[in-house]
Parts: structure tokens; sequence; C-alpha cells
């Protein structure tokens, strides 16, 4: 990371017929919505009682009331809702389930026709490892629940799928559910069938590698041995990018608890001088990520901690492998990089997104494709970039933020960083001490696989479903 310059029914019952086996095809009628009826219900309870709550729980049971076994890889349910602010995300979160919290996923989407009581779906899925689902057999438990990022209070009164009278389980037709990718129960929100082409539902799990780096950031300080031994440098060596003559401190890296789950907190710190400038930097010691999907949660911040504001402050998730020559062809990096303050001849908060080719140190010589946009990034956002053999894609908070062309893809595998460090001293002249914050919630790459920001959601819910803090999956390159 370096400085710059400036026809549908015979497909139902071939679905159906694959699903359930070729001797079922003869069962299936036309009227696909009767079949499915006859063969999968849901039951919905809430835990959470009341209409205000910190988060809502909806707890549910898939029921098979059909004579075959069906795959519970191919049910999908719909828990439909109205957010609660228009620009409102949220997480999902499985307490406990009778299948194992690792085997059930939770997405968001959003309604193509909001009506007064949804505009926000949850999708519950199940992996292949959840099994299969005999005739007269239910799922038993499945305690989920979901809540703001912020931990905002949930109004659940005008939610089109809650009920704050059964608290215990009972069929509920509020909810929907599809069976093969056709919807055998319930009645969604009008002019939102999951079915709908127009509809955007989650996609099947991508083909590809799919080994995956997740980390939680549950660790207790930067000398936790655990943080080494997952393969994570917290940097103290001298050197750029920055502030020449500034320490890369590593006991300026610490993981607090926030909203209850454990963040890395990097922080930067200055009074005005080289000597007193404090930077820091989390580095993986292995250099083997390439193509696939790169995912962090990261908290930019427009505001010093303390002290006075204005510093040219650089904050960051990046992947990158060293350059072993002045332009040399076999250099990468992506980078996301947010400047609160301006700096490099900017004069107010700037995001980039940059992918690199190659560059020359000295005289300073860039080959690079970057997007940016000039507005505030203050608080939490979701970052992902996607590499594949055509493109890299950059992605803030489940949008595309900007499409880099192939010459810029890598060549070498790379190594995932965090730092937040100063461009230089001119931002503000004070010698005031003053401290920067940046935070990560988790940071995942998935190898060879191109995911979708649902899908990102949906594989880090399923890994802190589970209590998985951290995996490694991905081979030595």
């Amino acid at each position: 990371m370096r400085t710059r310059p400036a026809t549908g029914r015979r497909r139902v019952a071939l679905a159906l017929s694959a699903l359930l086996g070729s001797t079922a095809l003869a069962a299936v009628p036309m009227n696909a919505t009767a079949a499915a009826a006859d063969g999968l219900a849901v039951q919905y309870r809430t835990s959470s009682g009341g209409a205000t709550a910190d988060q809502s729980e909806p707890w549910l049971k898939v029921r098979n009331t059909g004579a075959s076994t069906l795959q519970l890889s191919q049910v999908k349910i719909r828990y439909y809702f109205k957010a609660d602010s228009a620009n409102a995300s949220y997480r999902f979160a499985c307490s406990w389930a009778v299948k194992g919290c690792a085997n059930i996923t939770g997405t968001f989407g959003t309604l193509s026709h909001p009506t007064a009581t949804a505009d926000r779906y949850l999708e519950i899925a199940f992996t292949s490892g959840a099994g299969t689902l005999g005739p007269g057999a239910d799922t038993g438990d499945m305690q989920l629940r979901f809540y703001q990022s912020n931990w905002q209070t949930l109004n659940q009164a005008d939610d089109y799928s809650f009920n704050s009278s059964l608290t215990s389980y009972a069929d509920w037709n509020k909810v929907t559910a599809q069976l093969a990718g056709s919807t055998v129960w319930g009645t969604a929100p009008e002019g939102n069938d999951p079915t709908d082409p127009t509809d955007p539902t989650d996609p099947t799990d991508p083909p590809g590698g799919g080994q995956t780096l997740f980390d939680d950031f549950a660790y207790t300080s930067h000398t936790d041995p655990a943080l080494s031994a997952h393969g994570w440098n917290v940097r103290s060596n001298s050197g750029g990018p920055g502030v020449p003559g500034a320490t890369w401190d590593p006991s300026k890296v610490t993981f607090p608890t926030v909203s209850g789950n454990s963040v890395m907190n990097l922080q930067t710190s200055t009074a005005g001088t080289a000597e007193s400038t404090r930077q820091t930097e989390v580095v993986s010691k292995s250099t083997k990520f390439k193509n696939g999907t790169y995912a962090a949660r990261v908290k930019f911040t427009d505001a010093p901690a303390s002290g006075p504001d204005g510093d040219h402050l650089v904050q960051t998730f990046f992947t990158i492998n060293d350059l072993k020559a002045p332009m040399a062809d076999d250099y990468s990096e992506y980078d996301f990089e947010y400047l609160p303050n301006g700096g490099w001849g900017e004069t107010g908060n700037i995001l980039y997104t940059t992918s690199w080719e190659t560059y020359n140190p000295d005289p300073w010589q860039a080959v690079n494709q970057h997007t940016e946009a000039r507005q505030s990034y203050a608080g939490w956002h979701d970052l992902i970039v996607t590499i594949d053999s055509g493109s890299i894609k950059y992605y803030i908070d489940g949008q595309l933020f900007g499409t880099h062309d192939a010459q810029y893809l890598p060549e070498r595998p790379m190594s995932i960083n965090f730092n937040q460090w100063l461009i230089d001293l001119n931002g503000q002249t004070s010698t005031t001490a003053r401290a920067y914050d940046e935070q990560v919630d988790y940071v995942l790459h998935v190898k060879d696989q191109v995911l979708t920001p649902a899908q990102v959601a949906a594989k880090v819910a399923a890994y802190r479903g589970a209590g998985t803090a951290f995996v490694d999956e991905v081979p030595a390159s």
C-alpha cells in the first residue's frame, strides 16, 4: 500500500423429481403450489415476545408432511420484515439448532415490491451437512435471531412475519418456503413471490476451490500467542509508508469488545513530530492469497478519538506482494484506502479502491486503475474485493463500487493487510497529542470463488453461528 499521485411448470416437475426421486414425477400435479403444500410446512414461534426488542427472534421448524425424503439443502425459508430505517443494516445469528448452526445460513435481501409491512427479508438456507428430512419428520428447533448492526432497538409491530402471540410452535403462512426453487409454503407480501424472476434471490453455491480463511479477531492483545499462531504479524519494523522516522508500534493494536463482539483496533497517534508518531499495521505472514473473494468489515473514522483533528490519515484494507524490481510486471496490490481529511492533493474525505500493475518508487511512476468517491465513509462498512480470470470488482455495503480491467490481475500470490498511517504532518501542525482509531470486525478469504455480498454475509454468519472464531483452509502457495 503506497503513496500515489493524484415452460415453467414442467421445470418445476423435473426439479421436484430430481429432489424426491424419479418415482415422484407422476405424483407432481401441474399446480406446483398445491403439490408443495402437501409436502412441506413451516412452523414459527417468537421468543422475544414484545413488538419492541433489541433483536428479533424468529424460531422455526421445517416439517415434511409428504411421503418422500427431501434434501434440506434444497429448502429456503423467508421471514419478511420492515426495515427500521432506509439505511439500516442487519446481522444474522443462530443461537442453537438441532441440525447444527454451522449447517444453517441467514442472508438478507430487499424486496422488489415493498409494502407497508415488508421491504426486507431474512432468507434461511441449509448446507449439505444438514442432511435429509424423512416423511413426518421436522428439523427440530432452529433458534434464530437478527439485529441491527448498531444494536438500535427494533420495532417489530409492522413486520409482516412477526406474531407476538405465537410463543409456541404453530404452522405460520406468513413465512414462505421454497423447495427446489419453487414456492411450496406460505404467502409472501403482495407482489413478492420468491420465484418472481425480478426478485433477487440468493444464488447457489458457486463453483471453485472454496478453501477459506476466516478470523473473527477474538484475541486478548497483540502478544496473544494465538495471533501469531493464526498467521498474523503485528508490525514493528521501520520503513514506509507514512511519515519518515515514525514508529510502527505493536502495542497500539488492541482487541476491545464492542457490542459484545471482539474487534481489532488499530490506533495511530502523533504530537506533530516524526518522533512522536505511532502507526499500526497487521499483516498475514503467508503470501498465499490470489484469486477469489476478500472481505472485511471495517470501521472508518472521520474524527480523532482524542485531540485535534485534521491529519492526513490513511485507513486501509488491502492485499499485496513484494515489488522485486522497479516496474516489475509480476507485482500486485488491491486497496481500499480511506482518507478522512484528504491528502495526495485532496482537500476533503475520499475513498479509493485501487488495482496495481506495477510502480517505480524513484522517480515515481505508477501503473494502476482506481475508483474514488469524495464523501464521508465514517462508520462500519462491509468491504469486498473479488478477483477472477477477467476482472477485479470492489463492493461497499453490498453495492458495486468499481470494476477494474484484466490487465491488473495478479500474477503471484499476496498477503492480507490492514494498516493506518499518516501521509505527512502537514494536515495538522499542532503539537497537541491526538489519536485515531480504525477497527476491524472480521476478515474472510475464499480461494478461487467469486462470492456475492449476500454469500459473504451468509458464510460469516455460519461461522459465527457455529461459534467458529478462526479457520484457515487455504493451502500454502
